[in-house]
């Protein structure tokens, strides 16, 4: 039970190479049409051997406020829906990223108002996540008014993937949508994760919940991250956000993190903790909503302000050099042709009875998949759509990625 107080870097990756090749990627006949042009940027990027993923030079201190995308945003009077569990709000999309994009709702605290988080509208929608910040109907309302209010964002939300005129039209990722709130609105992001075990992440920012709560109300599936402030007298760490971390399940992905000598607004903004507020919760967000393996390492990182840093998450091993995976992981491949039209071949270093491949889309959707029997294997690839798309070559050991094309 939660004893209430008183309410009171760029990464060298395809997705960054612009709109313009973007959109020749994705219409076939540009591609077929113009295929000079196209197969000489298409070569220079992936000719020759696998590209295997690499984080370099991802770390903390790389994540840069704004990110590299042109924001914009919308409100009611743009056709937004009108929300009947929320009072107001503004959605923040990217403008020059390419879609489909993942999304977060976010919720202020008690008697505050929508502008008291907006700053994580622009800085996550600069680095590609919609955000919609939302207000309350009472300035009043509880965690659980809070939770409904997020549900009902993410309704709106969803509706911009239909809505004809929106500048989000067919590019949202329904798949992928997360929720947030500060304080009581912390508290209610939580209720919405287990009210919805569908989402995919959940930030709590110096959440709180009253004394009612139990481990039932927060017996959800969904990876949380929770921030905290050390001198937090409106919702002290011991008496919510470390029962927050204590009561999710330890079969769900939590991460705490508290900043030294901080208050209760210290993650209103992605710039609390001297900025390191907002690189976690970046990275959690990466990780989890996006599906990006990079960002993990990043979150085993405690930042030097933290106070107490507490994590249950895991990472994989991702390689950080091509030499790296060479030595080390036992898979090391080539991948040709590249671009190529109705087969391509897996040419293998080393081979177990465990290595398999997997192809995927890059909206992350799986394509195919098989095992890899012999030092050199062909895959029929007639049936995809022409496009990029990303080989995963994986033994008991590791794993290694290479961009390669269809035409």
């Amino acid at each position: 039970m939660i004893f209430g107080t008183e309410p009171a870097l760029l990464s060298i990756r395809i997705r960054y190479l612009g709109p313009l090749f973007q959109r020749a990627m994705n219409k076939t006949k540009q591609c077929v049409h113009a295929r000079g042009t196209y197969l000489l940027l298409c070569l220079s990027l992936f000719a020759g051997t696998s590209i295997a993923q690499s984080c370099d030079p991802l770390t903390l201190d790389s994540i840069t406020d704004p990110g590299i995308y042109s924001v914009a945003t919308l409100t009611e009077s743009n056709g937004l829906r009108n929300g009947p569990d929320y009072a107001g709000a503004t959605l923040y999309y990217p403008t020059n990223a390419t879609p489909p994009f993942a999304s977060i709702a976010m919720v202020p605290g008690f008697i505050s108002f929508q502008s008291s988080i907006q700053d994580w509208g622009p800085f996550l929608a600069s680095h590609g996540i919609v955000t919609m910040t939302i207000g309350t109907n009472s300035l009043f309302a509880d965690p659980y008014d809070r939770r409904d209010a997020l549900l009902d964002a993410i309704v709106t939300i969803t509706e911009e993937n239909t809505r004809s005129g929106s500048p989000l039209f067919g590019s949202l990722d329904l798949d992928k949508i997360a929720v947030g709130g500060w304080s009581m609105g912390g508290g209610g992001a939580q209720l919405a994760a287990t009210a919805d075990p569908t989402l995919k992440a959940v930030m709590a920012l110096c959440p709180w919940l009253d004394t009612q709560t139990t481990a039932a109300d927060l017996d959800h599936p969904v990876p949380v991250l929770i921030f905290s402030a050390e001198n937090d007298v409106i919702a002290p760490p011991a008496a919510h956000a470390d029962i927050h971390y204590d009561l999710t399940p330890e079969t769900t992905s939590k991460l705490i993190f508290e900043i030294e000598n901080a208050d209760h607004e210290v993650a209103n903004s992605p710039t609390g903790g001297q900025g390191y507020v907002g690189k976690i919760g970046l990275s959690w967000l990466k990780q989890f909503l996006l599906d990006d393996a990079c960002y993990c390492p990043l979150l085993l990182d405690t930042p030097s302000v933290a106070s107490n840093y507490l994590t249950n998450i895991t990472c994989p091993d991702i390689p950080t050099r091509i030499n790296d995976i060479a030595m080390d992981s036992h898979v090391s491949y080539q991948l040709y042709p590249s671009p190529c039209e109705g087969s391509i071949n897996i040419n293998v270093a080393r081979i177990s009875e465990r290595t398999t491949y997997e192809i995927r889309s890059v909206t992350g959707e799986k394509v195919s998949s098989g095992r890899v029997e012999a030092r050199t294997t062909n895959i029929d690839v007639r049936d995809l759509p022409p496009g990029l798309y990303l080989m995963n070559v994986i033994t008991d050991r590791a794993s290694e990625q290479t961009k390669f094309i269809v035409l």
